[in-house]
């Protein structure tokens, strides 16, 4: 019975569309089968089918289907349908839709793409020939002036031409400024003073946020708005650098020691540290001329590979950096919003979470200004990945909730936050603040450009393929891809990072001197096994001897107390 209600449909059909020749179409029609049917009657149609096919359980939807087939170019007055699946619609139905996510990814990671290429190589002979104050104001005025550009521009091209701008001064002042910071503060608050770039930039990242709020629902020029207000953190940097001193380090590189030493007298609290460190960086600075003497730009390119101290501070930074995309913190950062609209949220609630985001981001970088420099950054980098890679695994998951349940927004939230919370405090701020102090003061520009022009094209490359990556591979997908990177992350980490907590500049080139298969061999073959000892077995005897041994000159009275003992005991055995 069921077939013969199905031939008397179909010939309504034909009757509403006339009948058709396939073997002679001298008409060049295409006709639609379901056009023409009464709705009724297609609705009944569907039902049977459904039921004869044991497809009951997704009647509804395709119900929904049929009319939608009928007339694929009306699909907006269809009713019943869910902003999800008109959404779906009207993207097949746009024939850029594909084009457009990787043209979205493109403009957002045009500034990475100039920082990486163009802004991070120029830090080099910009240093060179400006100093760290005039290369930073070179920086500001790129920073100032480009976003400001970019909010008059009237089509894609020129939006994408500001944003190339800006990587440009992106990539010069990510590559002077931890080094600038690096040079002019003591060993012990080192890491505390330079990691402050990193919270000011979770800083930056939350006044983004706060933007976005401030102009929600301001109409077509909103977005205007967003790219103008990024001005607004550039004047005072234009203006401070002024007030600045430059930097010991470099000036002494140029020969210019009383300027160095009026440098230092700003910098420190009493002549007497202003002379010491004087003295001390110039000792230095005769070593590692006598190493590496003086070379142009282009060999100093190539010998971040072949000096093997230069080397392995060029992997070191190489891991830190890359490790900063790795785990997955930007694909938050560029598209909080778009993130928590996946997840269910609307415009202006997704604008609220993403302005949550940044607020933890930056209230949690707090706590590294102490932590950096007692727990230091190997051990911050290895307790906070594996927490990112699970909180991370737990937001994916959580896009699985069904999205009417009240629990599925807030659950990927919760985890989104709590990510950043961990991230803030480790990997955040260790990188810049890490590549800043590795390299000797003869490659430390060029080695800062390798170290910040990595971390910036792979963040172009998150920029341009997380759009696709999402709709490719879904939100729990994407999510659980950067989950397996931050575990790949600790181990690299692991292997390839050395401690620099509490060691000057100069120090430094000692721990570096370590070739690093001992350096490898030292944390699997003892490192890991006292670890397990001390936290899993919980024996609080298990002691680590250390890796460096670090040489001590001892004073004339230390010297003297020390003989005036050993004759003592000398004496002592002879009687």
């Amino acid at each position: 019975m069921a077939g013969k209600e199905d031939f008397t449909d179909i010939r309504v059909a034909d009757e509403a569309q006339g009948d058709v020749d396939f073997s002679n179409n001298v008409s060049a029609r295409i006709i639609n089968p379901p056009a023409g049917i009464p709705h009724d009657v297609l609705l009944r149609e569907v039902e049977d089918f459904a039921a004869t096919y044991d497809l009951s359980e997704i009647a509804p939807l395709l119900k929904k289907g049929a009319l939608i087939a009928q007339n694929p170019g009306d699909f907006d007055d269809v009713e019943g349908l869910a902003d999800d699946e008109r959404e779906a619609l009207r993207n097949e139905t746009n024939p850029d839709y594909t084009r457009n996510l990787w043209l979205v990814g493109l403009i957002n990671a045009a500034p990475y793409i100039a920082s990486a290429f163009i802004g991070c190589w120029l830090s080099d002979p910009l240093n060179n020939y400006f100093g760290r104050r005039g290369t930073i104001f070179f920086s500001a005025v790129f920073c100032l002036l480009a976003v400001l550009g970019a909010a008059c521009t009237q089509n894609w091209w020129e939006l994408f031409i500001c944003r190339i701008l800006l990587g440009i001064g992106m990539g010069s002042k990510a590559s002077t400024v931890p080094i600038y910071a690096a040079e002019n503060v003591p060993a012990l608050i080192r890491g505390g003073l330079v990691m402050s770039w990193q919270m000011w930039t979770a800083f930056g990242i939350f006044l983004g946020t706060c933007a976005n709020l401030a102009v929600y629902n301001t109409g077509a020029i909103s977005w205007r708005l967003q790219l103008g207000s990024a001005f607004i953190p550039a004047v005072p940097l234009v203006v401070g650098i002024y007030f600045c001193p430059e930097s010991p380090r470099w000036l002494m590189k140029k020969g210019r020691y009383a300027q160095a030493y009026k440098s230092l007298l700003k910098l420190r609290n009493h002549p007497i540290q202003a002379a010491r460190d004087l003295y001390y960086v110039h000792a230095q600075l005769l070593v590692e001329h006598k190493i590496i003497g003086n070379t142009n730009y282009a060999k100093r390119i190539v010998e971040l590979f072949t000096i093997p101290r230069v080397r392995r501070a060029t992997l070191a930074s190489f891991v830190v950096m890359i490790a900063q995309q790795m785990c997955g913190i930007n694909i938050i950062a560029f598209y909080s919003s778009s993130v928590f609209q996946q997840a269910g949220a609307s415009v202006l609630h997704s604008l609220m979470a993403s302005f949550g985001f940044g607020l933890v981001n930056f209230v949690f970088a707090f706590p590294a200004v102490w932590t950096i420099d007692t727990f230091g950054r190997r051990a911050l980098l290895l307790f906070t990945f594996p927490n990112m890679a699970w909180t991370l695994l737990a937001a994916g998951l959580c896009f699985l909730i069904p999205k009417d349940s009240s629990a599925h927004l807030g659950l990927v939230a919760l985890f989104i936050y709590l990510f950043a919370a961990f991230y803030s405090p480790g990997e955040g701020p260790v990188p810049f603040t890490y590549s800043a102090e590795v390299f000797p003061l003869s490659h430390r520009e060029v080695g800062m450009a390798w170290a910040v022009a990595t971390c910036l094209f792979w963040a172009a490359v998150l920029s341009i393929t997380w759009p696709r990556m999402v709709a490719a591979m879904t939100p729990t997908g994407a999510f659980g891809f950067y989950c397996a990177l931050n575990i790949l992350a600790f181990f690299m980490i692991f292997l390839w990072v050395p401690e620099t907590k509490q060691r000057t500049l100069e120090e430094l080139d000692y721990v570096f001197a370590v070739p690093t298969r001992k350096h490898m061999n030292y944390h699997m073959t003892k490192s890991a096994p006292f670890f397990f000892k001390r936290y899993v077995a919980f024996n609080r005897k298990a002691t680590l001897e250390s890796l460096y041994q670090f040489d001590h000159v001892e004073s004339d009275a230390t010297r003297s107390a020390s003989l005036t003992a050993y004759d003592e005991k000398h004496g002592k055995s002879e009687a």
